[in-house]
């Protein structure tokens, strides 16, 4: 059956909620096959069988203005086969390479994903073109690229493997937000009977982090303009939550408070565990987007606060002071801070 290519502006869609809508009106439709949307322009563009009427008719009860700018038919053995290209680039260490390469790629309508391996320095391209194509893309950036091989692999192959990515992802995402919720709710509870400012600084990271793995999870599979969209969101959460504890260890240092080391220790203990498995759960998956790169940052804070909480509680042992347990308390909240400034420079 012929597939099609529509690109469609839609002129009042210009936030997620919009794009939502969408999605939500075309998902099911045996018509369509791919959905990729540009916020920023206003554009969705739309791989489907059957005429591009149907689906403008879908889009119109949502009264957002949607309208055909072009429709081409896709070639005959675009649906057959794709290639599956691997790339050596000796000069790809760290996500500044990445975000050029997905710079100098997101133009090109026959990429049907892109996978990223930093630590062996070699780039994954499942494609419909010509490889040449794509090199000649990557040369000018001066990272080296050469071409390492190229297969031809099954149409319906390149479709499972991007599936089988954002199945990983989410079942990472789970497991990671089921772990952050409880033990914010340990922590805080914990936090309050030990009157420690610094396990209740971690409990609201636990809580951050929880809602970082919750909107991570809802961009999986999704653009990567909404994967931007939800690190900056989680990224703004944090800040607050820091602000938050900050204010939290301002109060007690106002106030008083007589932290229990020993119930401080344990519990950061139980923490250390919990955050060392997100942080091993979520390495193998940090270099699929922005959105996993912002949850491994928040991963690794956590571990460094946990550490903290622990010295903390042998300082207050050893010291018989609170003050061991205020100053952990506002170190974490800068940890916090300074990555929540991290996350918001992604892009």
């Amino acid at each position: 059956m012929q597939r099609y290519s529509s690109t469609l502006a839609v002129p009042k869609m210009d936030c997620p909620s919009e794009e939502r809508l969408i999605r939500m009106a075309l998902d099911g439709k045996p018509m369509v096959q791919e959905l990729s949307f540009d916020l920023s322009s206003r554009e969705l563009r739309v791989v489907h069988t059957g005429d591009v009427a149907t689906v403008v008719g879908i889009l119109e009860p949502l009264k957002l203005g949607a309208r055909v700018k072009d429709s081409v038919p896709l070639a005959a053995d675009a649906t057959d086969r794709a290639f599956k290209s691997i790339f050596s680039v000796p000069k790809m260490d760290c996500p500044s390479e990445e975000r050029l390469i997905r710079m100098a790629l997101e133009d090109r309508q026959d990429i049907r994903s892109l996978s990223f391996d930093l630590a062996q320095r070699e780039l994954t391209v499942i494609h419909l073109d010509d490889v040449e194509g794509i090199l000649g893309r990557l040369q000018p950036l001066g990272l080296g690229a050469v071409l390492s091989g190229s297969s031809l692999i099954a149409g319906e192959e390149a479709i499972q493997q991007g599936q089988s990515d954002d199945v990983g992802e989410a079942k990472a995402l789970r497991l990671l937000l089921a772990i952050n919720a409880v033990m914010f709710v340990f922590e805080l509870a914990l936090g309050l009977w030990a009157q420690s400012a610094g396990l209740l600084a971690d409990s609201l990271d636990m809580f951050a982090d929880a809602a970082v793995y919750g909107l991570a999870l809802y961009a999986v599979g999704k653009a990567a303009s909404m994967k931007t969209r939800a690190a900056h969101l989680a990224g703004w959460l944090q800040l607050l939550l820091a602000l938050g504890a900050l204010a939290e260890v301002v109060r007690r240092f106002v106030f008083g408070s007589d932290p229990e080391s020993a119930l401080m220790m344990g519990v950061g203990m139980v923490a250390l565990v919990a955050n060392v498995a997100c942080l091993m759960l979520i390495a193998k998956k940090r270099d699929s987007g922005v959105h996993m790169r912002a949850s491994y940052i928040f991963s690794a804070n956590d571990v460094i606060a946990n550490l903290g909480v622990i010295v903390a509680g042998v300082l207050v042992a050893w010291t018989g002071s609170s003050y061991p347990d205020l100053i952990i308390g506002t170190v974490i909240a800068v940890v916090v801070l300074n990555g929540a400034r991290r996350i918001l420079r992604l892009r």
